[in-house]
């Protein structure tokens, strides 16, 4: 299954907007944060250079992000990061025995085509009755990419110098569609786990650079 990841960048332009198409979602996102004693989503004023368009960053295969995920828990664990061909019992295993490490991390526990995460800096995601409902934990910008960082050397990428950022989807991807194949798929052991990085990298500087929420499709 394909999925996308898409910048929503955070001003007023959209925000403000009585279409504004994230107005539900934002307003439950101010309630966690709110709770949690953080600010709230923040809406910058509009730039020259930053409109309120909703731009697609990276596209990838469902399967490989779960492999990033679980490259990423066995590393918080302390245990061997060992590629995997398909996804088994192992990861469903280590879901089930590190549940509280899992639900601490922004890359590991979030929903799948669903939820999104914001430039504010927390430590762990945070949700809800509401979100858990519906569009899963709210991750932090920040501590996705701090994630990113600690895993990509289990995986040959040097963060400070990460390979080229593979080209965005020129289309919103459906679900049932194949996602197009990284320009390295099949060299090295960890070829698709490489690409989803580069994406989710991309977006997790693009969101703190511009001040833009990152969603999933």
């Amino acid at each position: 299954m394909a999925c996308d990841l898409w910048l929503v960048p955070l001003v007023d332009v959209l925000c403000h907007s009585t279409d504004n198409p994230f107005a539900e979602e934002i307003a439950a996102y101010d309630k966690v944060l709110t709770d949690a004693g953080l600010p709230p989503v923040p809406v910058y004023n509009y730039m020259p250079g930053l409109s309120g368009e909703v731009a697609p960053i990276a596209g990838f295969d469902y399967e490989a992000l779960h492999f990033l995920r679980r490259a990423h828990l066995l590393q918080l664990c302390g245990l061997e990061v060992t590629p995997v061909d398909e996804l088994g019992g192992d990861y469903e295993q280590l879901l089930e025995m590190f549940e509280t490490t899992a639900q601490q991390s922004h890359l590991v526990w979030h929903y799948d085509h669903a939820g999104a995460y914001v430039p504010i800096d927390f430590s762990a995601p945070l949700a809800d009755e509401e979100l858990l409902e519906g569009g899963g934990p709210l991750g932090s910008s920040h501590g996705l990419l701090r994630e990113l960082e600690a895993v990509a050397p289990c995986l040959g990428i040097d963060p400070a110098n990460p390979p080229p950022t593979p080209p965005a989807p020129s289309r919103p991807t459906d679900l049932e569609e194949p996602a197009d194949s990284p320009i390295d798929y099949g060299q090295g052991p960890f070829a698709r786990e490489r690409h989803v990085w580069l994406g989710l990298h991309a977006a997790a500087t693009r969101s703190l650079a511009q001040g833009s929420m990152i969603v999933f499709s």
